[in-house]
C-alpha cells in the first residue's frame, strides 16, 4: 500500500491520479468504464477507503463535457455512456467549465504521483498533438479562415449569396 505524504488529497485529484494510472498501465485503451476507474481506486488505496464522493466525481463533477452541478473540473471526458478518459486541450467542454482545473497542482500531489504530471504533458497530450499534426483531414482545420477574416461570417455569407433568387 502506498504511503501518502499529503493527507488532504482532493477527490478530483484522486480521480485524475487513478485515471492517469489506468492510461499509463493500459496504453492500448482509449477510455475506461466508470467501474474500472472505481476498481482501480480500490486497488491503489490513495485513501484508507473509497470516499463517498468519489463516484459522483467520476460520473459528473470532473467530466468536462457535462453541465456542471457543483464541481466544474475538466479532468475527464465522457467518451460514451459510462466511459471516461483524461481531458486534453482541444477536447469539447461545457462553457460553464471554462477556466476550471484540468490537472492537479504539483504541490497538492503526493511526491510519488508527481511524475504523472510530466507523463500527462509530455506523452499523453503530446500524442494527441502528433495525431492531429499527422492526420490529413484534421490538418485542414482552420484552412481558409482568412477569407472572411476582415468581415463577420454572416456578412461574408450574405455577400456570397448576393444575386441568388
Amino acid at each position: 500500500m502506498p504511503v501518502i505524504d499529503n493527507p488532504v488529497l482532493r477527490l478530483a485529484d484522486e480521480v485524475w491520479i487513478i485515471t492517469a494510472l489506468l492510461h499509463l498501465e493500459n496504453p492500448d485503451k482509449d477510455d475506461f468504464a466508470v467501474e474500472e476507474i472505481r476498481a482501480r481506486a480500490h486497488d491503489e488505496h490513495l485513501t484508507e477507503s473509497l470516499r463517498p464522493g468519489f463516484n459522483v466525481h467520476v460520473i459528473e463533477h470532473c467530466v468536462a463535457n457535462r453541465a456542471p452541478n457543483s464541481g466544474r473540473y475538466r479532468m475527464l471526458i465522457e467518451t460514451a455512456k459510462g466511459r471516461r478518459r483524461l481531458f486534453r486541450k482541444g477536447d469539447p467542454y461545457h462553457p460553464a467549465r471554462e477556466g476550471s482545473k484540468i490537472v492537479p497542482e504539483p504541490e497538492e500531489l503526493s511526491t510519488q504521483y508527481r511524475y504523472l504530471l510530466d507523463w500527462y504533458r509530455d506523452e499523453y497530450c503530446a500524442n494527441r498533438a502528433n495525431l492531429i499534426e499527422n492526420d490529413p483531414i484534421l490538418r485542414l482545420r482552420g484552412l481558409g479562415k482568412e477569407i472572411w477574416a476582415n468581415e463577420p461570417a454572416d456578412e461574408y455569407i450574405k455577400r456570397l449569396r448576393e444575386g441568388w433568387e
